[in-house]
This record gives C-alpha cells, sequence and structure tokens, in this order.
C-alpha cells in the first residue's frame, strides 16, 4: 500500500464532505445503472468513493460492491454512513487502496467502474489500463461529475472564489500543495484506453445553498479545507458572509449545474 503524506489532500473535510456535499442524482444513478449488464451478482467497483455517495446512490442496483479510497477517514465515515442502508444479499467491502494499486479478489470482475469527482487525482492511462483486466467483457467504465464552485458559473460564485483567491492565493490549491489539472477532455483519455467507445450524456442539476450550506461545501474540498486558512479561518468566514450578503436578501443562493457522464467501453469485434 502506497504511504500518505503526512496531510491528506483531503485532511479535516471528512465531516463537511459527508454533511454538504450534493449527492447523485436519480437520474445520474439510472443512467449508471443502465451502463451495466444485468445480472447477478451485479459488481460495481467505485474508485474514490469517498464518503460513499455514489455506493448509497447504486446500492439498490449492485449486489456486490467494492469501494476504494486512500483516506481512512473518508472510509470510515462511508461504513457509518453507508452500511446500516446495505440491503440483506448485498455485499459491500470497502477497501483503503489506490485505483493504482488495487487488485480485485480472483475472479471478480466489474460490470460497471464508477469513478466521481476524482478522475483528476488518478494517473489516467495508467488507472485505465489496469482496469482492462478488472472489467467482465461486457462491462463499462463512467467518469463522471458535477462542476466544483471554482468554476465559477454565476456571479455569487465568482465572488466567493475571489474571497478564496484574497485569502489562498490566485492559484487553486489541492492541500498543502497547487492544483495541477490538464485540459485535454475525459473522452479523449478514455478513446485512448481500451475502454475506447465512449458515450457522453448531460443531467442538469438545480440547487439551492445557503450561507452556511456554501461554506460547508467549500470546507469540504481541497482548494478550501479548513486547515488552509490557518488561524484566518474565522476572518474568511465574516468575509465570505459579507460578499454572499450582497447577492441575497434571505440568503438563498440558486445554482444551476450538470453532471457529465462519459461512459466507456470495449470495441466489440
Amino acid at each position: 500500500m502506497r504511504e500518505e503524506a503526512p496531510m491528506s489532500t483531503f485532511a479535516g473535510t471528512v465531516e463537511h464532505y459527508r454533511k454538504y456535499r450534493p449527492g447523485i442524482p436519480d437520474q445520474v444513478a439510472q443512467i449508471l445503472a443502465a451502463a451495466a449488464p444485468e445480472r447477478h451478482p451485479r459488481r460495481l467497483l467505485d474508485v474514490g468513493t469517498g464518503t460513499g455517495l455514489v455506493v448509497e446512490a447504486l446500492l439498490s442496483r449492485f449486489d456486490d460492491i467494492i469501494a476504494i479510497d486512500t483516506d481512512a477517514e473518508m472510509l470510515a465515515a462511508a461504513e457509518r454512513a453507508v452500511r446500516p442502508a446495505v440491503p440483506a444479499g448485498t455485499r459491500m467491502v470497502l477497501q483503503r487502496r489506490s485505483a493504482e494499486e488495487f487488485t480485485p479478489p480472483e475472479g471478480w470482475r466489474a460490470d460497471l467502474v464508477a469513478i466521481c469527482r476524482a478522475f483528476h487525482w488518478l494517473d489516467q492511462p495508467s488507472v485505465l489500463a489496469r482496469l482492462d483486466d478488472q472489467v467482465a467483457p461486457d462491462g463499462a467504465v463512467a467518469i463522471f461529475g458535477d462542476n466544483s464552485f471554482w468554476t465559477a458559473g454565476s456571479p455569487w460564485k465568482a465572488a466567493m472564489r475571489a474571497v478564496i483567491q484574497d485569502f489562498l492565493g490566485e492559484q487553486r490549491r489541492a492541500g498543502a500543495a497547487v492544483f495541477n489539472h490538464h485540459n485535454r477532455p475525459y473522452s479523449e483519455i478514455m478513446q485512448e484506453s481500451t475502454f475506447n467507445q465512449v458515450d457522453e450524456l448531460r443531467v442538469p442539476v438545480h440547487r439551492t445553498w445557503s450561507t452556511e450550506s456554501i461554506l460547508g461545501y467549500l470546507y469540504s474540498t481541497s482548494f478550501a479545507a479548513p486547515h488552509l486558512f490557518g488561524d484566518r479561518l474565522a476572518e474568511f468566514e465574516a468575509a465570505a458572509t459579507h460578499v454572499l450578503a450582497r447577492f441575497s436578501a434571505n440568503d438563498t443562493f440558486d445554482e444551476d449545474n450538470e453532471f457529465l457522464i462519459r461512459i466507456g467501453r470495449r470495441s466489440q469485434l
């Protein structure tokens, strides 16, 4: 197992992650389930499971689930939140493994691999190559996610990003480091792998936020985790609250977002 850095990229975010990160909409869950062949057992591999939001959304649609993550605190939160809801007859295993190191049990092949809001953290070509041996011949790989607040799609989100930059610098943080993200479309990367038959689907999502939930969401991210602000956290909260008040008189902030889902399959020769 790879040794983690002294402080995880998501250190101190777990409580906020579970409470304030938006879950997976049912329409997205339906699309994911439809991408996998119908059989028993029906196997799901969730890569970068975090606190188990994807597993939670797909519990009724798969009965043999392996969910992996490198963060022990995230996995503990997933265990607490999801385990009580696991249906009778469904097997769920949570493992502390990276996607680059994970090896499934002998003979176990996923009908669907789900990578939600996590592909940017991975060694993408390496992981896709490893999945060739981990996915059933008629299985699929789904890479999907919605836009973070850093991608300012509305005036209030742009203002919040500016506040974060005032406190933490212009460049987007990733824990103690700077976030580096290439501009290549994920579909293009998938097309260079075994899973080169790629379909893209978009699911619009409308959400309503409050100051509390906006701050909670930000504290769940690697770019605005509470520890990054040090002893200026209270000052940041005051500045954020003041800025947000300019955009709403009743502490209500609308967001139009979308899930972009890329489903890759092998070529059928």
